[in-house]
């Protein structure tokens, strides 16, 4: 016996093959009406700074400490975050718009502007000011698709505005293709 569960053998696509199948429009129309928290991830794999903006990102144990999050094949960072043995997770509230909307678009530089990020001392780069940052090692990645679904262990963290439990927060959201900011007025009672 190795310890590992069933769960943890190798993903082969050639196994789940569906007679039918939802159509990409048909997928892409459901999780349109589902928000997603809003986070942008930046790496370097020794070639220089990669970030990029996503709503995939998911705690999956706190212990130990591991998150997951996916990219597509087809971002501009695929290639770095396949090498990459080290992430940054900056979780963002609304306060962090400007920089989710920096990762999120394509063909510009997103680390022309110096005086918004630094390197840590372990060489990763991380935006300042940010709700929260989590340093993580990549311990996994699995393709799915046409992304890449990557596994990461929580190594340490940064934690500027702390939401209270039970408190609204200034969540930040991507839903139905535009930002939201959840708060006080968005709570159900």
């Amino acid at each position: 016996m190795t310890g590992q569960s069933p769960a943890a053998t190798p993903f082969d696509a050639a196994d789940h093959r569906f007679s039918s199948s939802l159509s990409a429009d048909e997928f892409k129309a459901l999780f349109r009406g589902h928000p997603g928290g809003v986070a942008v991830i930046t790496a370097d794999a020794g070639d220089g700074p990669v970030a990029l903006t996503a709503t995939s990102v998911s705690s999956v144990s706190a212990e130990p400490p591991l998150l997951i999050f996916s990219i597509s094949a087809l971002s501009s960072s695929a290639d770095v975050l396949s090498r990459a043995e080290t992430v940054v997770v900056h979780l963002l509230d609304a306060t962090d718009l400007d920089l989710a909307k920096l990762g999120a678009t394509s063909g510009i530089d997103r680390f022309a502007d110096t005086e918004s990020w630094s390197r840590l001392v372990t060489g990763e780069p991380v935006f300042r000011g940010v709700r929260a940052w989590v340093r993580c090692a990549v311990i996994g990645r699995m393709d799915a698709g046409s992304s890449t679904v990557i596994a990461a262990h929580a190594l340490q963290s940064q934690l500027n505005r702390d939401v209270e439990p039970g408190e609204a927060g200034d969540a930040l959201v991507y839903h139905n293709r535009t930002w939201h900011r959840l708060g006080e007025h968005s709570r159900i009672r």
